[in-house]
């Protein structure tokens, strides 16, 4: 997913022509992240608000006096894994401080997600991006 955008995301998204179609290219997308090292499976990487098991684990590297913030998460649920993969695209490797004030649902929104997803799954992608953020936030400049 190396180079991937949003854009390009929506553009593939938009091309398919029903749900089924939809549902199956999140779990590409999930397939497509990097493994999860096991030992960062821990209850300070696990997000809580989810029903399914989502872990992320963000990290910070300093570029000419910026914050740029990345992250890599694992899910036992394929769907909520190819979530991650969208929210990879769409915060991963920014500055910290875009990030903490990104409009991540109104991104999102073009995907009709919430249209589509079960409660549950739309509240754990919010406590998803709502996590991300708080630790965007807490290391931007």
């Amino acid at each position: 997913m190396t180079g991937r955008t949003i854009d390009d995301l929506v553009e593939d998204f938009e091309f398919l022509d029903d749900w089924e179609e939809r549902y199956k290219y999140i779990i590409e997308l999930g397939r497509s992240l990097a493994p999860f090292p096991e030992a960062e499976r821990t209850a300070a990487n696990k997000v809580q608000g989810c029903v399914s098991q989502v872990w992320i684990k963000t990290r910070t590297d300093r570029d000419d006096g910026c914050a740029v913030f990345s992250f890599v998460g694992d899910s036992d649920a394929l769907i909520v894994k190819g979530l991650i993969a969208i929210l990879t695209v769409l915060m991963s490797g920014k500055e910290a401080r875009d990030v903490a004030g990104m409009d991540a649902h109104a991104h999102l929104a073009r995907f009709q997600l919430t249209e589509h997803l079960t409660p549950q799954r739309s509240n754990g992608l919010a406590s998803m991006i709502k996590r991300i953020k708080a630790e965007a936030a807490a290391v931007a400049v």
